[in-house]
């Protein structure tokens, strides 16, 4: 079973990558990045602060905060005030930038389409299973101390 799962970890950093630069090739339709099209679609519903929307997509809050100020630089977004903390403005998407995420988003699906014409949504959902349980296990482990810590 160890060795099963160290195969399954070993493909899904694969499929990441893989996945990664499609997305990077996606976004690039647009003359965006992977990271930018995330941060639009984080923001896309609710403004967020940056330091909420770097929780939200698990990465560090001054690379959001970078990608934010570059997106508000392009008006596809704009810092909003915050009525929670006066400090820390939210970051809301501008027409333009729902303009570019519709467009990026509509070209994934295609890929995406493109991608999965072989395969049942039965499997995919599958898969799907599989890994929000693992991820569970991984929450639940680490939220009980049980997971190693990293080696120097």
């Amino acid at each position: 079973m160890a060795d099963e799962m160290a195969l399954l970890v070993a493909d899904v950093f694969e499929a990441a990558g893989l996945l990664r630069r499609s997305g990077e090739a996606i976004a690039g339709t647009e003359g965006q990045t992977q990271a930018r099209w995330q941060l639009l679609s984080a923001v896309s519903d609710t403004p967020l602060t940056v330091a909420r929307a770097a929780r939200r997509l698990g990465v560090a809050r001054q690379g959001v905060q970078r990608i934010a100020n570059d997106l508000v630089h392009e008006d596809l977004a704009a810092f909003r005030p915050n009525p929670d903390h006066r400090g820390s403005p939210l970051l809301a998407l501008t027409p333009e930038g729902h303009r570019v995420l519709s467009r990026i988003t509509t070209r994934a699906a295609e890929v995406h389409h493109a991608l999965t014409a072989d395969i049942p949504p039965s499997e995919i959902a599958g898969a799907r299973a599989l890994l929000h349980r693992l991820i569970e296990q991984v929450r639940r482990q680490e939220a009980d101390g049980r997971t190693p810590p990293a080696r120097p």
